[in-house]
């Protein structure tokens, strides 16, 4: 059985990939230029995932209900959507990497606990990495589903004390803002366009510098970071970079930033898939 995700190949608007066993065609506008791997090997794949006739899945009978991935430490349990997602996006594992590690430091070097709020947080894998690195870690989404999805990822990797919430975020940030709880790191990635359960609707050219001036109300009088990431058009890495920069005015801090890769051998093109910026407060 063989462990992790990779890219295997990409081009003609489309990408193959590899989560574990499986193999999967999905997919991906930005694959411009022409695959390198022959036709042959891309017919291969255990199922095929399109949106030419609407959403549409070819072969998801084939596939496991769910499967168990584990990449670079932290197990995920897969699974596919109507909307041809699988419970995980491996484009984030750079992020994944510099959360716990970024936690790690700073639980070691500051003697106390550390705490994280993931925003939009999907099926976790940010929570997961801040709890593994040792943080206090709060996970909010608007979906039921997927709360009770990333909960599920938490046992799989043997953690616990993660605060759970389904809601919007607006609002629970406001209702911790007058609870007076505040936190040493922030994770967003929020979507273009989202509806919470009870009807609320989110559009990230109209909310995003309102939920960014709630983060930084949210930070602690010494905080870590806060790392957005989105996949919205338009959203570059220097816009991601402004956005930051303006909502942390006046907090000492440096930022970083960049597009979101998913990888696989040397000689399989990079494919870009969202961006990020990490904006970091400079030690007191």
């Amino acid at each position: 059985m063989r462990k992790g995700y990779e890219l295997l190949d990409s081009g003609n608007g489309r990408k193959l990939e590899r989560f574990g066993d499986v193999v999967l065609a999905r997919p991906c506008a930005q694959a411009v230029w022409k695959p390198t791997l022959p036709r042959s090997v891309w017919e291969q794949a255990n199922a095929s995932f399109d949106r030419e006739d609407g959403n549409r899945w070819h072969g998801r009978a084939k596939l496991p209900d769910h499967w168990i991935l584990e990449d670079r430490g932290i197990k995920f349990h897969l699974s596919t959507t109507d909307f041809g997602h699988l419970g995980i996006f491996p484009e984030q594992r750079a992020q994944w990497a510099w959360i716990r590690e970024t936690v790690a430091e700073a639980v070691a070097k500051r003697k106390r606990e550390v705490t994280v709020l993931n925003l939009f947080a999907y099926s976790g894998g940010s929570t997961l990495a801040a709890a593994m690195g040792g943080a206090k870690a709060c996970h909010l989404d608007a979906s039921r589903g997927m709360v009770q999805w990333a909960s599920e990822n938490a046992a799989l990797n043997g953690l616990e004390g993660i605060r759970w919430i389904v809601d919007d975020a607006h609002k629970f940030m406001q209702r911790e803002l007058r609870r007076g709880r505040k936190y040493d790191g922030i994770i967003l990635d929020p979507p273009t366009f989202g509806r919470g359960e009870g009807g609320e609707m989110y559009k990230i050219e109209r909310d995003l510098m309102n939920t960014l001036k709630l983060c930084r109300d949210l930070l602690t009088d010494d905080p870590l970071f806060i790392l957005l990431s989105s996949h919205t058009p338009g959203c570059t890495p220097q816009v991601l970079e402004n956005v930051i920069f303006q909502a942390t005015a006046g907090i000492p801090g440096n930022a970083e930033s960049g597009e979101m890769l998913l990888t696989g051998e040397d000689d399989v093109f990079p494919l870009p898939s969202g961006t990020f910026v990490r904006w970091t407060a400079k030690s007191k």
